[in-house]
């Protein structure tokens, strides 16, 4: 993918502004190692790192297009995978293009249809567009938030980025932790509350929202939200319904000018993926690339989870015979997961999920050697319910399902200093808050009521924790890894 970020706004000179735009571009280089450029106006700096995925020699950015006298320049971190429907529509109302990238579609369906462009993006995206003729610039983020997107104001100056490291090149945003910010750590790992960014005045774009600042100040809403709506399909359209959803998702993805590949743990979710993909491949000619990955000893010393009650290792390999994928297997020792822990908490800006992040940041470089796309088969468990706490779940939810003993995390610090009860108090707020906010239909029942709080925690907040642990394993060898199954 890319990395965005800018500087808008703030007493500064241009060429102060310009600096550290470049700082932060600097400290964004590994998301987009093939192009990078900053745009300059007396008002903002725009700064952008490109990984060329489709029309490399074209899509530069930032890029500026002109209607009716007025100048509109994008930075774009996506995919859009509806591309060609656009630009068919797009050019039925007088838009030419220059380039085959998304890019200039994008920017094109925002300059036709204003933010209502965004109820006809089908893709992942986060991206800023500056109207010069108003002096305003536009933010948006995918219905789901495969894209990172986070910004801190510092008086009449909003700093944005791709990853929180890129802020704090601003002399005014600092890294400093409150309360709230530790008692996130310490009671909410491996998730974090969506809209901050843990660290004190740092926040999140929601996903599903969108924002403009212009001298006016900064106003944001949404523009999608999950909803609760009956069902009414019987059994077999539903099948029919799913079945044609997730293979018009996974095949929308295989749009690539640069190699790709799939991620195939021989688990039901990759292989769906890598099933449908080298379908589609195979009637192209084309043969489809597959990677598994292992840990050195593991068959030897495997013991069954919840999360995983099998070893992957057989299946994966059944799985690449079935669908005729050319298969990689990728070993890694615990020296290697090991060497690679701090640098994945250096990635991912705060604690993770240790070797579970470490482990996938060195599969991710081995990959880039030969890859620059792959799709995955992260967020099926959120949305299909694949999770124990889904199987098994209470009659009542009464906390988030992931986290099973907030006594037994503040044991493990200075009481003096996170102040455990006070902490535990203000997650089960945030819990609380989550549960306000999860839509229900009328008359359902509780067992239904509680699967649907299940669902609508997992998504908000399990799922935007693995979707920020992709985004920056594998974009720290500037891998792209599309996730089908978050359409």
């Amino acid at each position: 993918m890319c990395s965005i970020a800018g500087v808008i706004g703030g007493d500064m000179t241009r060429d102060v502004r310009h600096a550290i735009a470049e700082k932060m571009n600097i400290a964004l280089r590994h998301r987009g190692p093939d192009q990078n450029g900053i745009f300059d106006s007396d008002w903002l700096s725009l700064a952008h790192n490109r990984l060329s995925v489709i029309d490399p020699e074209n899509g530069i950015q930032p890029m500026t297009r002109s209607r009716w006298g007025c100048d509109y320049t994008i930075i774009y971190n996506g995919e859009l995978y509806n591309t060609l429907e656009l630009r068919k529509e797009l050019e039925g109302m007088g838009f030419g293009f220059s380039t085959n990238c998304d890019t200039e579609v994008l920017l094109c369906s925002y300059m036709a249809w204003g933010k209502e462009c965004l109820h006809k993006l089908n893709g992942i995206f986060a991206f800023a567009i500056y109207d010069e003729r108003l002096k305003k610039v536009f933010f948006a983020r995918d219905r789901l938030g495969v894209k990172p997107l986070f910004y801190a104001l510092s008086g009449n100056a909003l700093v944005f980025a791709s990853e929180i490291k890129a802020l704090f090149c601003h002399p005014a945003i600092k890294a400093k932790l409150d309360m709230q910010g530790l008692w996130q750590i310490v009671f909410l790992l491996p998730t974090r509350i969506p809209s901050t960014g843990v660290f004190k005045d740092v926040f999140e774009l929601l996903p599903g929202w969108c924002m403009e600042f212009s001298q006016y100040g900064l106003s944001s809403h949404p523009y999608w939200q999950l909803q609760a709506l009956p069902h009414n399909e019987n059994a077999e359209d539903t099948i029919a319904h799913v079945s044609w959803l997730v293979k018009d998702s996974i095949t929308r993805q295989l749009v690539s000018d640069v190699p790709l590949c799939t991620l195939l743990s021989g688990g039901l979710d990759s292989s769906i993926i890598s099933s449908v993909a080298a379908r589609h491949l195979h009637s192209q000619g084309r043969e489809l690339d597959t990677y598994s990955f292992e840990y050195e000893g593991n068959k030897e010393h495997f013991k069954a989870t919840h999360f995983q009650p099998d070893s992957d290792d057989a299946y994966a390999t059944d799985m690449a015979k079935y669908i005729g994928s050319n298969h990689n297997i990728l070993t890694a020792t615990s020296e290697d997961i090991t060497q690679l822990l701090q640098d994945a908490v250096k990635h991912r800006d705060l604690p993770g999920m240790g070797d579970v992040d470490s482990s996938l940041l060195y599969y991710c470089s081995k990959i880039k050697h030969s890859h620059t796309v792959g799709l995955s088969g992260e967020c099926a468990d959120e949305i299909f319910g694949g999770y124990p706490w889904f199987a098994n779940a209470p009659e009542e939810l009464v906390g988030f399902p992931w986290i099973y003993s907030l006594e037994m995390r503040s044991e493990l610090f200075n009481d003096d200093i996170i102040k455990s009860a006070k902490g535990i108090g203000y997650i089960n707020d945030v819990f609380n808050s989550c549960m306000m906010a999860c839509p229900a239909l009328d008359g359902e029942s509780a067992t239904d009521r509680t699967l649907r709080r299940i669902s609508y925690a997992s998504i908000t907040y399990f799922m935007n924790s693995l979707l920020e642990r992709k985004d920056r394993m594998s974009m720290a060898s500037a891998l792209e890894v599309r996730v089908p199954f978050a359409d």
